[in-house]
């Protein structure tokens, strides 16, 4: 670069092209290192709304192109509710009559619901009999299974509860923890025990039956011990046609089987899925994100489709959230959250958005799908 008496700087030709290639090699460069660097988790965006996300949303997450058609490029995760003062988020369901979103925070022995015409959030029932799993039948009426009390029931359209089961054979459960129900009246439930494991959850007491699921029948009321194989069975969901029954075992095995559903009985189990993610990194805002970890499902749900989508947790960035798994039970997607996830449901108009109970948050997402049943 040559220098004339006024101060002012004039660039030679050869001068010009040393200067470009050496911006290009630092942008280049630059690239580069954004490419290496490592990406914010789930836990680091901005969760209150202000700061807008960039579509497509990367912590919804393609691990197989079947995953692909479920994913839409226009739309975000949202934390719909926040609270300090909730402990421990559970029990998603949706009353598709009163377009609303019913959960249960059970150390606060509350139900709380999110209503859709304007978002607000009610104290819908407390006490709740530290209430875990909710979902509703196919007469609209509320189903419940309480820690604190040990037992399954219904709210009446009158007001009034009705205990469904609190007793197998003489001996009071455990402490019923998730439910569905099937279109023939019965309904299905899960006794673990973790509400009789702890104060914080229901009431300590001992755990007086082998951890098993249950199936009310639903013209008689007799209940029917359908299976106690798992360690600690939890979340269970019927597949689209009701000829399976998946179940998440949170025991030692921390993974999802899979049964033949004949009447009352279940047969032919197998596992569907372990709830291994190997370590990998995946594209994520501009950069790498690593994913990876061996946690826990617990609540989960079928689309209509046959696709298992299992709330996931217990291992932090990279792996809370939801796993959706394809009918064969290959994991094909993932949707990071911030926090544990507990239980899910399909809900919203067309029973294409997807709620989260997330320890602390309620988090929902529209998908591509529906789901299979009513919840």
């Amino acid at each position: 670069m040559n220098s004339l008496n006024s101060g002012h700087s004039i660039s030679t030709p050869q001068d010009s092209a040393t200067t470009r290639r050496s911006f290009l090699g630092k942008l280049g460069a630059a690239a580069a290192a954004t490419a290496l660097a490592p990406v914010a988790h789930a836990a680091d965006r901005d969760w209150t709304g202000k700061t807008p996300m960039r579509y497509p949303d990367t912590d919804i997450i393609s691990l197989d192109a079947k995953f692909d058609k479920y994913k839409l490029g226009n739309t975000t995760i949202q934390r719909i509710y926040h609270s300090d003062g909730m402990f421990w988020a559970e029990g998603t369901a949706w009353n598709a009559v009163g377009r609303y979103l019913v959960w249960s925070d059970i150390p606060n022995d509350r139900q709380l619901r999110w209503i859709e015409d304007d978002g607000r959030v009610t104290t819908f029932r407390q006490p709740a009999g530290n209430s875990n799993g909710n979902t509703f039948d196919y007469q609209g009426r509320q189903i419940s299974c309480e820690h604190g009390n040990r037992r399954v029931v219904r709210y009446e359209h009158n007001g009034t509860v009705t205990t469904l089961a609190d007793k197998f054979n003489g001996t009071r459960f455990n402490a019923p923890n998730d439910a569905v129900v099937h279109p023939d009246g019965d309904i299905w439930f899960t006794d673990p025990g973790y509400g009789s494991m702890m104060h914080y959850e229901g009431n300590k007491g001992s755990l007086d039956l082998k951890e098993a699921v249950y199936c009310i029948d639903g013209k008689t009321g007799k209940i029917d011990k359908v299976t106690d194989t798992l360690t600690k069975p939890n979340g269970l969901c019927f597949s689209p046609d009701y000829k399976k029954l998946y179940i998440a075992d949170t025991g030692k095995p921390r993974d999802i089987q899979v049964f033949d559903v004949d009447g009352h009985k279940l047969k032919n189990q197998k596992q569907f899925t372990n709830m291994v993610v190997p370590d990998k990194s995946v594209d994520s805002r501009g950069g790498k994100m690593k994913i990876g970890g061996a946690g826990g499902s617990d609540g989960i749900r079928c689309d209509v489709d046959g696709n298992v989508w299992s709330a996931a947790g217990w291992m932090g960035p990279g792996y809370d959230g939801v796993h959706v798994f394809s009918p064969e039970g290959q994991r094909i997607g993932m949707i990071l959250l911030p926090e544990i996830c507990a239980n899910l449901c399909f809900g919203g108009r067309k029973r294409n958005r997807l709620f989260m109970a997330g320890s602390t948050s309620i988090y929902a997402v529209y998908v591509e799908t529906q789901g299979a049943h009513i919840t």
